[in-house]
């Protein structure tokens, strides 16, 4: 059976509210799962130790059974320090376009020239 660590859903309309849970891959996001192992409140404010909670004695017993948690959960226990997440790193996605680094240039360009024009 795949293990998976993942958020379910709770809470009312525009008013999230996650479960971290342990849960077969198969089954639904809102569905049957094993076990309840912490809670994320989006709501609450980012300094918030409430915001997200996590039993890491379980978590890590889940982790040895072979459960995968989740990119968003895994963000959650590299914050706390109980696995490691790889950095993804995609040096070219801020980087703009090649009709605008073109734009960039001639603009400039024209500046360097009417410097050197004033300074003249």
């Amino acid at each position: 059976m795949a293990l998976k660590i993942r958020l379910a859903r709770g809470g009312s309309k525009k008013r999230p509210y996650y479960q971290i849970v342990v849960a077969d891959a198969r089954s639904p996001r809102d569905g049957r799962f094993l076990e309840k192992i912490g809670s994320w409140n989006p709501m609450l404010g980012k300094d918030d130790e409430k915001r997200v909670e996590l039993n890491a004695e379980r978590i890590t017993h889940w982790i040895a059974q072979g459960a995968q948690p989740t990119d968003r959960v895994l963000r959650f226990l590299d914050q706390a320090g109980i696995a490691q997440r790889p950095a993804r790193a995609n040096p070219n996605k801020g980087l703009p376009g090649k009709k605008a680094q073109e734009r960039a240039a001639e603009a400039k360009q024209k500046a360097e020239d009417a410097a050197a024009a004033a300074a003249e």
